[in-house]
């Protein structure tokens, strides 16, 4: 960030070229071009942040149904809780097993959730 600001502050000052300030800071013209530009659209020069990976299957609501779900069944195989929700969340045996981890509940190998949190 500190870097930005210095380069956004050299920029606004006009003292220099575009290619000088680029020199002086060793970064590239098309880089303080880009920064000034994210300035102008989005009012920010901070860095953006990286969204990893997929959305997770379950979001919220289905998540507190799935939690309850499990409160009163702990014995449903990963399979059978996917079957639960059919209709309203699409995912894999995988994604099951991720929500039911994001619970703080764990599951024996052989897919069957035990009430252990």
């Amino acid at each position: 960030m500190d870097l930005r600001e210095r380069v956004v502050a050299a920029c606004d000052r006009g003292e220099q070229t575009i290619s000088a300030i680029a020199e002086q800071f060793q970064v590239s013209v098309r880089w303080i071009y880009k920064l000034l530009g994210r300035r102008k659209q989005e009012g920010t020069i901070a860095p953006r942040t990286w969204r990893r990976g997929r959305k997770a299957a379950f979001t919220d609501e289905a998540l507190s149904e799935l939690d309850a779900l499990l409160a009163k069944q702990s014995d449903l195989t990963l399979e059978e809780i996917r079957e639960a929700f059919a209709g309203r969340v699409s995912c894999s045996l995988q994604a099951v097993a991720n929500a039911v981890k994001r619970l703080d509940w764990h599951y024996k190998k052989r897919g069957v959730v035990s009430i252990l949190r």
